[in-house]
């Protein structure tokens, strides 16, 4: 078995978790939620916090796991380690083959989507879907050359994707009306409060806070780990929620939720107009695809290791060949080469189900998210038994824990159920699941 070299320090594993979280997420989705809501301010608040609590504490849950292993694999460790091999590699084959590449090919998309935006481009799907895969055959690129360069990137990315967020939601708040934003909804959004159609606004919250378990993938990579890994997974959700918070009071406030609803993905562009004038929007603007592109390093930078992950421990085809490291690079080459062949597919599909409108008001990636909360359930109940038999300690670690990052998966998975096609993208992901599942009885046990 080849193993990579511990180059990642305790903030290059945090930038890893803000610089996923935070990127398009918060511009691409802010409208969407605010369409569920029927532009109810302060009910889309509501679900930023929900999001944040299954996050903060799934991440306090899987900050005991990160601070007994750090072998490779993430979270497929802690599923191998904890649950079993049958559903570690249940869970691997789900995320090397659903959940990574969705993920992956919608924020490419979005890359393409403000690129357009940026230049004043009146783009078709087609021409954002062709900048987005430049971007996305780029990003594979350099992450295969150089780990380390990789990483470089996800922090610059992160420090630079803050500016945007930061200087418009201080702007909005001190300049706009944040607190009528939230007050004063309209009849429309105080008539949305009487139904549950407004649950379906957990999906695009969920996918703003996305990406957090994904600097596991890298953890074997982190100096310290067992110190270092826990400490990243519980301040950063916390970070997280703190600056989206601000930034969508801030935008709501200033240009009010209708005008969000109208523009859909360009309303940072209008905001950033009227606060600092044309120029510095255009610099906005800039920072935003920057922002994205950070995203999507991220998510590239842990995704080409999980079929490495799972090759190590023979838990998918072609084992020995995607558990080869390029020691010159310490990156598992022909890993990434896999993931970059999956990720293709799922272009394809992303561009029939947007221009057909099979995803209306939402995309591919959304339905692999809440599969995935429901799969943390069962680690959450992992670390439930752990605390009985005393690897946990304390009450709050080994129960509390456990049990309200469970509620918030719940709580995630039944914002799904109002997405019409959640049955349809399941099964396909049951699929994927259950086939990794009996594929894991010839798995090794450890590593």
């Amino acid at each position: 078995m080849e193993r990579q070299k511990r180059g990642y320090s305790l903030f290059t594993a945090i930038a890893m978790i803000v610089g996923i979280v935070i990127g398009s997420g918060i511009f691409f989705k802010a409208d969407n939620m605010l369409v569920a809501t029927n532009g109810n301010v302060g009910l889309a608040v509501i679900m930023f916090c929900i999001a944040a609590f299954s996050i903060v504490f799934g991440s306090l849950t899987f900050s005991q796991f990160a601070s007994l292993t750090d072998k490779p694999g993430g979270i497929i460790t802690y599923a191998n380690e904890f649950v079993g091999k049958r559903f570690a590699c249940a869970l691997g084959w789900f995320q090397t083959y659903v959940y990574y590449p969705t993920l992956t090919i919608v924020l490419s998309w979005v890359v393409g989507i403000y690129t357009g935006v940026m230049f004043g481009w009146d783009l078709s799907l087609a021409g954002q879907i062709y900048i987005g895969f430049i971007w996305y055959i780029i990003c594979f690129g350099y992450n295969m050359i150089s780990a380390k360069l990789a990483g470089i990137f996800q922090e610059i990315a992160m420090l630079i994707k803050l500016i945007p967020l930061i200087g418009i939601a201080v702007s909005g708040i001190m300049f706009g009306d944040p607190v009528g934003a939230i007050m004063n909804p309209t009849p429309e959004a105080i008539e949305a409060t009487k139904n549950l159609a407004w649950i379906s606004a957990i999906g695009p919250v969920a996918f703003s806070f996305d990406g957090w378990i994904i600097s596991t993938a890298v953890a074997h990579e982190v100096k310290n780990a067992k110190r270092n890994m826990p400490r990243a997974l519980i301040a950063a959700p916390l970070f997280v929620l703190a600056v989206y918070i601000l930034y969508f009071v801030g935008i709501c406030g200033y240009i009010g939720p209708e005008k969000v609803m109208e523009l859909e993905d360009a309303s940072v562009s209008l905001l950033a107009d009227k606060l600092f004038g044309t120029g510095f929007a255009a610099m906005i603007m800039v920072f935003i695809v920057i922002s994205v592109m950070g995203t999507t390093n991220g998510i590239i930078l842990g995704y080409i290791r999980v079929p490495y992950s799972l090759g190590i421990r023979n838990m998918i085809p072609g084992s020995r060949f995607v558990s080869r490291v390029n020691h010159n690079t310490n990156v598992p080459f022909n890993s990434a080469c896999y993931c970059f062949v999956i990720g293709v597919i799922w272009w394809v599909i992303h561009f029939i189900t947007q221009k057909y409108g099979f995803l209306p008001n939402s995309d591919i990636s959304e339905i692999a998210i809440v599969m995935n909360y429901l799969l943390y359930i069962v680690l959450y109940y992992a670390a439930y038994k752990m605390w009985r038999i005393g690897r946990i300690r304390g009450v709050g670690a080994g129960f509390v824990y456990p049990l309200l990052a469970t509620v918030g998966s719940l709580t995630i998975l039944f914002g799904g159920l109002q997405n019409p096609n959640f049955f349809a993208y399941i099964a396909i992901s049951l699929i994927v699941i259950i086939v990794g599942f009996f594929y894991g009885s010839n798995a090794r046990m450890s590593i």
